[in-house]
């Protein structure tokens, strides 16, 4: 069976093709011949050796993954052989509220991946796949998805007509944005490309913001709402874009972190931003094995597709990773594995 491995920080010698071995099924376990993998920014942190939880040996690199039951354990209950699934982010976080336990294994990061041609999970750690998604539409549900889902509707509690901000075009903006509109909610989104406002106009977007023209950007979001500012932001710029997405939001409404492009340790928070107007910051961290499956039920009933971006070969993975990392993608950039 063929894999791919990388060792964090070794980019001069990463993302290695590799035999590896087939491993027994336990009880509970479900071998999966995989299809697609889905590339996030945190592959491309884990490529560069700063994601803090990746590092000290080679890994199977990437956490998104689709396939099909090739074989099960003699108790496994919840899959049967030909079952399209999904792997889950957090292969311990099945349901109800995060803890430090139930997010304490990740794959791709401190344990092993899913770019192989074929990987064991233990059963609680699948969902299944949506039916009106391919493989490759499928594979992008588990990080990005999942992250836009907890966003809008689980922390940020999103309701129709409300207006919500969303900062960039990358893959979890993007799949907010088409749930945002699906679910009747009014986005503005923001970019540093015209080209990419313009697609995301088409999308559903009804404002858009060019940041690089527009540098007090959250002063046009004041404009825009009337001077009211939106009831909900999807922050994902850290450390130079979250106080001017504080004051882009109303009176009682909240700024969900949910990335840090721009970095994390230099953020200066006025403390009377936020109690000026009851605002509430929060964040969060992908999310469960539930809301997994919670989204793609909304897929099957809406019919929305995720933006791909470029589809690559297994034996292109290498190409797949630079064209994330180069910034050029608006959606997601998918590997073709099976």
């Amino acid at each position: 069976m063929r894999a791919y491995t990388i060792e964090a920080g070794n980019k001069e010698d990463d993302l290695k093709q590799v035999d590896v071995g087939s491993r027994a099924l336990g009880p509970r376990d479900v071998r999966v011949s995989i299809r697609a993998a889905a590339l996030n920014y945190r592959d491309i942190q884990v490529r560069r050796g700063s994601y803090d939880d990746a590092g000290g040996k080679p890994i199977i690199p990437l956490s998104d993954g689709s396939g099909e039951v090739i074989e099960i354990g003699a108790s496994v209950g919840r899959f049967a052989v030909g079952d399209r699934v999904l792997t889950t982010f957090f292969p311990r976080w099945i349901d109800g509220p995060i803890s430090a336990e139930k997010t304490a294994a990740h794959y791709g990061a401190n344990s092993d991946g899913i770019l192989a041609q074929e990987s064991v999970f233990d059963e609680d750690a699948l969902a299944h796949a949506p039916s009106t998604l391919n493989d490759g539409e499928a594979a992008t549900l588990v990080c990005a998805g999942v992250t836009a889902w907890n966003a809008l509707f689980v922390q940020g509690a999103a309701r129709p007509g409300q207006r919500i901000l969303i900062l960039g075009t990358g893959g979890v903006a993007i799949w907010a944005l088409q749930l945002a509109v699906a679910a009747g909610l009014d986005p503005i989104i923001t970019s540093s490309s015209d080209d990419k406002l313009a697609v995301a106009q088409s999308m559903g977007a009804r404002d858009l913001i060019n940041y690089r023209t527009v540098p007090e950007w959250q002063d046009e979001v004041t404009r825009i709402t009337d001077g009211q500012g939106v009831d909900l932001v999807l922050e994902v710029g850290g450390e130079n874009t979250l106080p001017r997405s504080i004051a882009s939001t109303k009176a009682g409404g909240k700024v969900i972190v949910i990335g840090g492009l721009s970095g994390f340790g230099g953020a200066s928070i006025e403390p009377h931003s936020l109690i000026v107007g009851a605002k509430t910051l929060t964040a969060v961290m992908v999310g469960s094995r539930s809301m997994l499956e919670d989204l793609g039920g909304f897929l099957d009933r809406t019919g929305v597709k995720p933006v791909i971006a470029r589809e690559f070969a297994f034996d292109e993975t290498k190409a797949a990773y630079d064209f994330l990392e180069a910034g050029r993608a608006l959606g997601k950039v998918v590997i073709r594995v099976g």
